[in-house]
Order: C-alpha cells, then sequence, then structure tokens
C-alpha cells in the first residue's frame, strides 16, 4: 500500500508493507524510529522498533535516503505530529546510501543547491509536492479541455515555420556541422540535410493548431516548446511545455471569456486536489518572506492568492486605458517605474503587476495592443494602429497567458507577412486556410511552468520543471 492510501484508509490492527525511502532516523531510550516516505503524500509515516527487533547489520544499513520495504502493524501513534504509525515486524533495504556520501541529509538545502542535484531533488519536500501539484494541474487541463468538448491535438515539434517571427529557434539538422555542403554563394545547402529544407525545434504550435480549429472547431495542444533566447532569468526556460487552445468562430470576447474560465477551473482543481502540498509550500513561502524587507511581503498568503483569482472577475481594458491609469499613477510620477511608460510600449512585468496589485487588486485582462509589437498573425483592428490581442495578467507574475482573435482577412494576413519579414513560401500552407473556407477564430498560449509557478508560490521557473533548460546548461 502507498502511503497515502494507508493515512487514508488503513484500519488500525491491520498488518501492511510500506515502501520508500528514509527520511529520518534516530534511537531513543532502546526505540527505533525510521520516518519513510514514497513520494504519494507529502506526510511520512513513522515506523517504530525496539532495537532488538531490527537485527544490529540491517539497522546500518537504515540511514537518510536508503530504500526500505518494512513490514509491521498499524497502531495509533503514542507521539505528536502522526495519527498512526507502524509498529516494525521485519526491515528489507533494497538499497543503501551511505551518509558520508549522500547529500540530502535532514537539514535546509539552498535551492541552488538543489538544482546541482536535480537528479535527487524530487525526494525533498519541497520538490516532491512542486511534482505532485504539477501533476494535478496537468490532469486539470487536460480534464477541463476534455469536458468542455476540445479534441487533443498533437502538433510537430520538428518545424520549419516560426509562429512568432522571432528567429530564437533551436536548428535541426544532420549535416556535418564542420563542413556542411554549400550552395554556390558559400550558404548551406539545405536541400541535402534530412528534411531537404531548414528546420527548427517548434517555438508554439499555435499555427498548426490553427489548421486543426478549421476542421474539429475546438482544439487544443499541450507539449514542449523551444526557445534559443540567451536569458538567465527566474522566467525563462530554453525548453518548457505549452497549452494552446483555438476555437473556430470565437471572437475577442469568447476568447477571454474562455481563458478565464479555464485559469479559474485549473486553479480551484489544485485547491481542491493538492490542499497539503499547498499549505506546505505555503509554510514555506511565509519562512522564505521572513527575511524580505516588509513592503517586498506578500500581501496575500499563498493559498489566499489562489482563492484571489478563483473569486474574483477579471478587469477587462484596453491596453490605451491601461496606459492612461500607468501615466497618472503616483508611482510614474515619483518616477519609480524601471522602465519607461508611453503609448507603443510592450509592457514590462512591473506595469503588469502594478495594475493588478496595487491599481485593480484582481487579475486583469488587457485587449487591444499597439499591432507594432505584436506577433503577425493577429486580427487588426478598424483603427490600423491595434490589433484584437488580449493578456492575462495575475498577481506576483504579470502575464501568464497571451492570446488573440486570428486574422481571417487573406489579403490582410499576407500584407502583415510582408510587413513583418515572413516569406509567404515558409507558411504557404497556413494562409492557405483563409482562402478555403476562412471563418473567425481565436486562441491563446499559457506557459505551463508560469502556471505552475504561480500556483506553488515558487520565485524561479527552474525549480517548477524537473529538468530545467537553460543557457549553457542541458544536465541530466
Amino acid at each position: 500500500m502507498q502511503i497515502k492510501e494507508i493515512l487514508q484508509t488503513a484500519e488500525i490492527g491491520k498488518e501492511i508493507t510500506v515502501k520508500g525511502w528514509v527520511r529520518t532516523k534516530r534511537v531513543s531510550s532502546n526505540v527505533v524510529f525510521i520516518n519513510i516516505n514514497d513520494g504519494s503524500v507529502i506526510h511520512n509515516i513513522q515506523a517504530v522498533a525496539e532495537t532488538g527487533i531490527i537485527d544490529e547489520e540491517t539497522l546500518k544499513l537504515v540511514t537518510t535516503g536508503s530504500c526500505v520495504a518494512i513490514t509491521g502493524t498499524l497502531i495509533e501513534s503514542q507521539g505528536q505530529g502522526q495519527k498512526v504509525e507502524l509498529q516494525v515486524k521485519s526491515v528489507f533495504v533494497y538499497g543503501t546510501a551511505d551518509p558520508e556520501k549522500y547529500p540530502l541529509q535532514p537539514k535546509k538545502h539552498s535551492l541552488e543547491f538543489l538544482r546541482e542535484i536535480a537528479h535527487l531533488r524530487p525526494r525533498t519536500n519541497t520538490f516532491s509536492a512542486i511534482l505532485r501539484v504539477r501533476h494535478s494541474l496537468a490532469f486539470a487541463i487536460n480534464k477541463y479541455f476534455n469536458d468542455n468538448g476540445f479534441f487533443y491535438l498533437h502538433t510537430p515539434i520538428i518545424t520549419g515555420s516560426d509562429a512568432e517571427g522571432a528567429g530564437e529557434m533551436f536548428r535541426v539538422s544532420t549535416l556535418d556541422p564542420i563542413k556542411p555542403p554549400l550552395n554556390e554563394d558559400g550558404s548551406v545547402n539545405y536541400k541535402e540535410d534530412f528534411f531537404g529544407k531548414e528546420t527548427n525545434l517548434t517555438v508554439s504550435g499555435q499555427l498548426e493548431g490553427e489548421l486543426g480549429a478549421m476542421a474539429l472547431s475546438k482544439i487544443y495542444t499541450f507539449g514542449p516548446t523551444f526557445r534559443a533566447e540567451n536569458s538567465n532569468t527566474t522566467r525563462h526556460l530554453a525548453e518548457f511545455w505549452m497549452i494552446e487552445p483555438e476555437v473556430a468562430f470565437f471572437e475577442l470576447e469568447d476568447n477571454m471569456n474562455l481563458a478565464e474560465d479555464f485559469t479559474k477551473y485549473v486553479i480551484n482543481y489544485a485547491l481542491t486536489n493538492c490542499y497539503d502540498d499547498l499549505v506546505f509550500l505555503e509554510n514555506r513561502l511565509k519562512e522564505e518572506e521572513k527575511n524580505k524587507k516588509k513592503e517586498e511581503q506578500s500581501e496575500l498568503s499563498l493559498i489566499e492568492k489562489l482563492r484571489f483569482v478563483v473569486d474574483n472577475d477579471y478587469v477587462r481594458l484596453t491596453y490605451t486605458e491601461a496606459i492612461k491609469i500607468l501615466l497618472n499613477s503616483k508611482r510614474h510620477k515619483e518616477g519609480k517605474f524601471q522602465y519607461p511608460v508611453e503609448w507603443g510600449i510592450d509592457l514590462q512585468s512591473e506595469h503588469e503587476r502594478y495594475l493588478v496589485e496595487k491599481h485593480f487588486k484582481k487579475p486583469v485582462i488587457l485587449t487591444n495592443y499597439p499591432k507594432d509589437i505584436k506577433a503577425f498573425y493577429m486580427k487588426q483592428d478598424e483603427d490600423g494602429k491595434t490589433v484584437r490581442a488580449m493578456d492575462v495578467l495575475f498577481p506576483g507574475i504579470g502575464e501568464i497567458i497571451g492570446g488573440s482573435q486570428r486574422e481571417d482577412d487573406y489579403e490582410k494576413l499576407l500584407q502583415r507577412t510582408k510587413e513583418v519579414g515572413i516569406h509567404e513560401d515558409t507558411i504557404w500552407w497556413y494562409l492557405e486556410t483563409r482562402k478555403y473556407g476562412s471563418a473567425p477564430h481565436s486562441g491563446f498560449g499559457l506557459g505551463f511552468e508560469r502556471m505552475v509557478l504561480f500556483v506553488t508560490g515558487m520565485t524561479n521557473i527552474r525549480d517548477v520543471i524537473p529538468f530545467p533548460r537553460t543557457p549553457k546548461s542541458a544536465e541530466f
């Protein structure tokens, strides 16, 4: 039985076997206390035995990090902190862990140190809790879309297009990197490459997702995406997971409604199904914030922040209205924003967080951004200056979702691709959907790790994915 099941359903007096990894062992007054965890729940189960029950050689092997199977009788706990414990009858050691070398001894370790041992950090309370929450969020995402009539579309990981037009992509090639075949002008001859053309790892499944929506009406993607962006920050990864719904016949208002309902559902699912893990992470965050200045501490606890999102309607306003608010703010007038504020800028996290945390004190959806700072595929407004974009802003994190109504007019889309320098030959198939049965449609992208970051209260995105990929780091 797993420890989660034992703590929930096992009967007092029943003989059971617990298998897991030793967190701590101590001997007091000829009694051995062994705390075991199997990863199924944040809580350990304590096994108790008189020293004579476990032979001396076996007891020496039971150290922090060792893997054991302990058989015994479940009894009411004699001590504080747990309702039940295991009265030991026998111990079997699957694998030992040398206490002189095992890096996860029962003491506080820094997150920086734990990133260096990502192969072992899931055994800590913090990272086992994060991974369980991550699982629940992933399950909730698939459940939400399935229950609402969406089809899960698997979009390609290797692609010849750049959905964002940013050019920060990882190239995929089988050509000799030292002496690749060349054209007469000295450029690389990709016709001799595996795919016969230049290809890269996908930055988004959106373009292919739109193709699916033009046939199945409601689709979503949930897969890995890659950005060769040399950003060593707490908010960027080179490999991360994206959720991208696309819906035919949805306009901007429908898209906003979907984003709000979806995010509330997913967060509420975590609150309902991961409460013990969230309480642990909340207490961890409180301890961490004790070292911060009062003005830098969060006004809400982790669980209060999650309920704040679930229980409040999201404020909706245009980018232009948001700029006016920022320009009239005391913070701007006193020169306290690090980045300047004017119409046409790409809002920085400090601007987004001001709107959410200080001005409205609610989640915010911003719409109708300047055309020049948004992607080529967004539907243009009648004014010719803005597009029907929408960004969802959350407390503590800023933008968590970016989306738009897509341009469904062939001529306008073609013109926009030329403006941003995308050659129509590379996305002819995407343009062609606007020729044959074009329809209004909308969608958005949610970086999964951003959502996990928000729900767990962690502050570095490298701590919410099992094996982070960042500049100069591809370990494990």
